[in-house]
């Protein structure tokens, strides 16, 4: 994946599904419901249990071409492995040492920051996208002050993220919200919550759908 097509997806998708859990059966499951419901940009996260053995699997099924992605990669083993393990973008919680290697490894990277300084690390050094990290901590109000000074960075904010926040952060101006507990419940974590997952999915699908495609 190009860091174009990184960005494009995000910005046609709104919403990138992060995925983690304690069973890697269960994750891998979780992936594979996203995808096949619509949701289809998805972050398994390296705190997963077999993260890499559920990257692999999903890439397996899911062919070379689907946005499946690598998050929380802290280390540059971390984004060796990822990329092994058929990453196609990689997350970062912030400006970790993945960040560089990621890219020299040709995965576009989403990279973490909170602070207007990192931020401006973040896009000086390549980031295709900010991950704004945790997004609970400043919330709506916070990044639409971030958007003053950095009009053209792509946000992308994470942590705390339920269907209300993700409504007022794509209202005021992020790329897209990542998403974990709120759309995939238990699902991802121990195999349940099942019967929940189809109507989660559709209820952020529609509010993606509810913002239009920015265009720049």
């Amino acid at each position: 994946m190009q860091p174009d097509e990184l960005l494009s997806a995000l910005r046609e998708r709104r919403i990138l599904a992060v995925v983690r859990g304690n069973d890697p059966d269960a994750a891998l499951d979780a992936v594979l419901d996203l995808f096949a419901s619509g949701i289809d940009l998805v972050e398994v996260s390296l705190t997963t249990a077999g993260a890499f053995s559920v990257l692999e699997r999903a890439r397996a099924v899911l062919g070379p071409y689907a946005a499946l992605g690598a998050g929380t990669l802290v280390t540059g083993a971390d984004a060796r492995s990822a990329a092994r393990a058929g990453a196609a973008f990689a997350v970062t919680p912030g400006l970790t040492e993945a960040v560089g290697e990621a890219q020299s490894l040709g995965m576009p990277v989403l990279a973490g920051a909170v602070t207007p300084t990192e931020v401006a690390l973040a896009w000086t050094e390549g980031a295709t996208a900010v991950k704004l990290f945790p997004g609970s901590l400043g919330g709506p109000d916070y990044l639409r002050a971030l958007r003053d000074p950095f009009p053209d960075v792509p946000f992308v904010p994470v942590g705390g993220v339920d269907a209300g926040a993700a409504r007022e952060f794509l209202a005021a101006g992020a790329v897209a919200v990542g998403v974990g507990g709120p759309l995939l419940g238990t699902a991802a974590r121990t195999g349940g919550d099942i019967a929940g997952l189809p109507g989660r999915i559709a209820a952020f699908r529609t509010l993606a759908e509810e913002f239009p495609c920015p265009t720049s």
